[in-house]
């Protein structure tokens, strides 16, 4: 019998069990998010009862840890009661702080899931605002009976394969590797790198720690033609799942615009988060905090991008990098970001990780600022330059591996290399945003997560895995 087979029929029996003991439906709305940079506007596009039940943990039906730009509520009709909420971000979220959006309308797809509720309910959207303060900005009431609801069927089922398996999923973080780009006779090829990246994830604190709080998942369905879209280098492909670079026109930035093709792949197998291995060499990858992340499995940089982007999808973790291009707009105003890993240091006394910090560490926290800098910059503008030559991936290597030697020399004789403070530096800003720690995973090629946002990972897993009474 085929792993592909034994190991949907695991995902069977788990999602039998779950049934069995009442756990309720997966609901998902799907809808248009459309505006600029100053209007923004939603319209209904289906509502589905997907084919597996659902994976969250139901003991912790409220968001507590809020990091997205985006919440949700699932409100009862009659009670008016909050039945579910998440917090998340999206796409359209980072669109609108790009130029473009100045200039166009664009429209995206998303996707909001939750457990079915039994009646009437309202989805109340919200975003955050002035003092990052969410306010309603979309209500639509939903009907579970209405024979309009679409049920969709597990389509892939039988090539789920069971990367790795701690027990229920409605009592574990259930993550779903997709490979796009793959195709069916290097279908084992995927699953070998699944098995790869995913033990690099459990080999990294604290996921090495909360390995048995895990269930990970791998689906590729078949393409027809090896690798994905990257149309800098006029390279397009029809890939089932539609990643592509390029995304904001940002060279390395992978992203699928085709939510609704992802979601359709992925209700075939029990999930709480989506990482995205594209079959490409390329450098690149992405991350957005609830949505999915993407990674180049190919690159000789998979182990890290893989881990980084999960970094932001999972525990919604900001870059802590700075020097890098990116398509985003600097804040026409410094306010404390939401992320938990970075700080405007607007109050020192109020810091966020203020308990983590010695009491002889300065605030804000000397490094050798000015010296990474100048050696980051002369690397990004002949990065810039190389990518424009279309150089091999050999020679981007190669500057990738001699920058992260020059920083991991620069920061060893650094006075707080061991420290957590507030080093300036962070947020695509050189001025303005500090990150805890002079290093981490979040910040350069690095394979480990500073303290902060090590706690940050826990606090998610707790989320789906901890029953509170």
């Amino acid at each position: 019998m085929r792993l592909a087979t034994i190991c949907a029929a695991i995902a069977m029996s788990l999602c039998a069990a779950a049934n069995a003991v009442e756990t309720p439906a997966t609901m998902r709305l799907d809808y248009f998010h459309t505006g600029n940079a100053e209007t923004e506007l939603f319209s209904l596009d289906q509502v589905v009862i997907e084919p597996m039940p659902w994976t969250g943990n139901m003991h912790q039906p409220l968001d507590t840890t809020l990091r997205g730009k985006y919440a949700f509520e699932i409100v009862d009709a009659e009670t008016d009661e909050i039945a579910w909420s998440r917090s998340f971000s999206s796409i359209y979220g980072e669109w609108e702080t790009t130029g473009e959006a100045r200039n166009i309308n664009r429209t995206f797809h998303e996707s909001l899931r939750f457990p079915m509720h039994d009646s009437e309910f309202d989805v109340v959207l919200k975003k955050r605002g002035p003092g990052n303060a969410f306010a309603e900005i979309w209500r639509i009431r939903l009907d579970p009976d209405d024979y309009m609801v679409h049920r969709e069927s597990a389509m892939y089922a039988d090539q789920v394969v069971a990367i790795h398996e701690s027990g229920d999923p409605g009592e574990k973080v259930d993550l779903l590797l997709l490979g796009d780009g793959y195709t069916a006779d290097e279908h084992e090829q995927f699953i070998a790198k699944a098995h790869e990246l995913t033990e690099i994830l459990f080999a990294t604190s604290p996921f090495k720690e909360r390995k048995d709080d895990f269930n990970v998942w791998a689906l590729a369905p078949a393409a027809a033609e090896s690798g994905v879209s990257r149309p800098s280098t006029n390279t397009y492909r029809d890939s089932p799942i539609g990643a592509r670079y390029d995304s904001f026109r940002s060279e390395r930035y992978v992203l699928t615009f085709d939510n609704k093709k992802m979601r359709r792949v992925a209700s075939s197998t029990p999930y709480d988060f989506i990482e995205i291995l594209t079959n490409t060499e390329t450098y690149g990858g992405g991350g957005i905090y609830g949505l999915f992340s993407t990674a180049a499995a190919n690159s000789e940089w998979a182990p890290y991008l893989f881990v980084h982007e999960f970094g932001h999808h999972f525990a919604g973790l900001a870059d802590e990098y700075y020097t890098s291009s990116v398509a985003y707009e600097s804040p026409l105003e410094i306010v404390e970001p939401y992320e938990p890993n970075v700080t405007a240091l607007l109050n020192p006394e109020a810091l966020k990780w203020k308990h983590l910090v010695a009491p002889n560490t300065p605030l804000p926290t000397p490094w050798p600022k000015a010296e990474f800098e100048e050696h980051s910059i002369a690397v990004q503008e002949r990065r810039a330059r190389m990518r424009a030559e279309n150089v091999s991936e050999a020679e981007m290597n190669e500057l990738f591996r001699f920058t992260k030697d020059h920083v991991e020399r620069l920061f060893s004789t650094s006075e707080y290399r061991n420290s957590v403070g507030a080093f300036e530096g962070a947020n695509y800003e050189s001025e303005g945003f500090y990150r805890s720690e002079q290093n981490c995973l979040m910040f350069t090629r690095t394979d480990y997560f500073c303290l902060v946002c090590r706690a940050a990972i826990n606090e998610v897993i707790d989320e789906y895995t901890l029953i509170q009474e």
